[in-house]
């Protein structure tokens, strides 16, 4: 007789607040934060940490490791991520920071970039490839600028010959970015950047994507299907083809179906399902591009906030403003801060509140934030609600 396939285990089912304690716990958002790691230890857990050029508060890397280690020193910040040979720069779920240790991880990627070629729709001649490594080679990391220049004109799309050659470089793997000088990348060799361990691992296809999205469940904890394919911007058969064999669990959760419908399939880290998500909440602004929130849909379906980035939105048209931040409390996202800096102030242009009775942690976080960046004052342009203003303004006052 054949013997009958074995019975496959019970789909494990979560709450919704279940599931929201493991995503803020896998985000180093809940429990005692690992300050010994500090911010290469947030970038090792997370897999990833997006770049951008807004810089408000301070640019958004820098606002990452803040949200979970608290007020460790910006020029400490910039040490760990740049110049060390512990990370590098890569096509991720954006332009991100990324573990060194991930160099292999990514080789489908550069493979991909290979066999389409042209990229960005910009042409270059061979010459001027072979030429940018050439230079490389003789002369060490150097700028797009060192390199002989970024552009052609003054428009941002119309990049210098060189400039395409380098950043084709990039995405083939032939160079590395692992350090910034004022903001500019610094190009090095990949061969001379990554470790020999690590540079000359070639992993297929399948065996980058199932370590690609492990890493992406253990970051996220509690993950749908749209959210692993997210987080590193893979596709959705890339995603089907391994997640069998990456060693997330399947799960059901609770809510987690659009309009009532049934909730969508969705898989954990078995670690986070053997671990009481327990301990202390981090009361903090986050950035627009934390990986805690930088997905809409994930967002409002975990937290109950419809939030979205402004800065591209007309401003008569913004509802919360240019870089609304969510403001983090007691596991919840309690409401927005708008902010800016004016001199030794730090400045909410404009600032909405979910939940009232959290107005004592909202203040904590607008001074503990004006406290990082070097601000001995803080002050409020709007409250969608003006009736909180004096008890805000009297717990702003306390020392």
């Amino acid at each position: 007789m054949t013997a009958a396939p074995p019975t496959p285990p019970p789909t494990v089912t979560l709450s919704a607040d279940e599931a929201r304690r493991i995503a803020l716990r896998a985000q180093g958002l809940l429990g005692a934060p690992d300050r010994r790691g500090g911010t290469r230890g947030v970038l090792r857990r997370l897999g990833a940490v997006q770049l951008d050029t807004i810089s408000v508060l301070a640019r958004s890397h820098e606002l990452i490791p803040y949200a979970r280690l608290g007020a460790v020193g910006r020029p400490t910040v910039e040490s760990a991520y740049w110049g060390t040979g512990a990370s590098f720069e890569y096509w991720s779920h954006a332009a991100c920071i990324l573990p060194v240790e991930e160099w292999p991880l990514f080789a489908f990627r550069r493979r991909a970039y290979r066999e389409r070629g042209n990229l960005w729709n910009h042409q270059v001649s061979p010459e001027a490839y072979h030429g940018v490594l050439a230079r490389l080679r003789a002369e060490g990391p150097l700028t797009s600028t060192e390199l002989g220049g970024a552009k052609r004109t003054a428009e941002w799309w119309d990049w210098s010959d060189t400039k395409i050659a380098v950043e084709r470089a990039l995405a083939f793997g032939d160079v590395v970015c692992t350090e910034r000088r004022s903001w500019k990348r610094v190009y090095r060799l990949a061969e001379q950047a990554i470790p020999a361990d690590l540079h000359g691992q070639e992993l297929t296809d399948r065996e980058c994507l199932t370590r690609l999205v492990r890493q992406a469940g253990q970051a996220l904890g509690v993950a749908t299907r749209a959210d692993l394919t997210d987080y590193h911007r893979i596709r959705a058969d890339q995603l089907d083809a391994v997640v069998a064999d990456c060693g997330l669990v399947p799960v059901t959760v609770a809510g987690w179906g659009a309009g009532g419908a049934e909730p969508a399939p969705a898989w954990a880290d078995p670690t986070a399902l053997a671990t009481e998500p327990r301990g202390r909440h981090r009361t903090t602004l986050l950035s627009p591009f934390d990986s805690l929130v930088w997905d809409r849909a994930r967002t409002e379906r975990i937290f109950g906030m419809a939030h979205r980035l402004e800065a591209y939105t007309p401003k008569e048209k913004r509802v919360h403003g240019y870089f609304a931040m969510p403001v983090l409390a007691g596991g919840r996202l309690i409401g927005r801060v708008d902010p800016a800096r004016e001199g030794a102030t730090l400045v909410a242009r404009r600032v909405s509140l979910d939940v009232p009775a959290q107005l004592p942690a909202l203040a904590r976080a607008l001074r503990e934030a004006a406290d990082w960046v070097g601000c001995s004052a803080v002050r409020v342009e709007a409250l969608a609600d003006e009736s909180l203003r004096p008890a805000l303004t009297a717990l702003l006052a306390q020392d």
